[in-house]
C-alpha cells in the first residue's frame, strides 16, 4: 500500500488478528502499514486465561499500555527479577530496551489492553530473549 509523502488524518478499522513474535494475539490499528505512521503504533493485545508471552524487549522503543479488561502480571528487568500487576483501568509504561514477560494470572478471564509504541512497524523492534523464558516457567 502506498502512502502520501505527508500522512493525513485517517479512520482505520481493526485489522485481522495475528500472533506476534512474542506469542500473543494482536489486533492492529494504527501503524506504518495501515496509515503510513512514522513514529507510533497502536493496537489491541489479548492475553487468554493462563496465557503468557515469550520473554522479549523492544530495542529503542517505549511502550504505553492501558488495560481495558482483566489483569496482567509482568516480570521485568535484566533477569526478570521484578514483578508488577496491572489491572483494568490502569496504565503501564515500559521503557525502551527493558526485558519483560507479561502473563495472564486468571484461569477464566481474558486480559485485553491497548498498546501504543514508538515503533510504527510494531514487530520490527521485538527482540526475543529465549534465555530468559525458563526463569518463570
Amino acid at each position: 500500500m502506498e502512502f502520501p509523502i505527508t500522512p493525513t488524518c485517517s479512520v482505520v478499522r481493526a485489522g485481522a488478528r495475528f500472533t506476534g513474535k512474542q506469542a500473543l494475539s494482536y489486533t492492529p490499528g494504527i501503524s506504518a502499514e495501515t496509515v503510513g505512521a512514522r513514529g507510533i503504533h497502536l493496537q489491541l493485545v489479548t492475553l487468554p486465561p493462563g496465557g503468557r508471552a515469550k520473554a522479549h524487549k523492544h530495542e529503542g522503543h517505549e511502550t504505553a499500555i492501558h488495560v481495558l479488561s482483566g489483569e496482567s502480571g509482568m516480570w521485568y528487568g535484566e533477569r526478570l527479577e521484578q514483578q508488577l500487576m496491572v489491572r483494568a483501568g490502569e496504565f503501564l509504561y515500559i521503557p525502551a530496551g527493558v526485558p519483560h514477560l507479561p502473563y495472564n494470572p486468571s484461569a477464566t478471564e481474558d486480559c485485553v489492553a491497548v498498546i501504543a509504541r514508538t515503533d510504527p512497524n510494531e514487530q520490527e523492534s521485538v527482540v526475543l530473549l529465549p534465555e530468559l523464558d525458563s526463569i518463570h516457567a
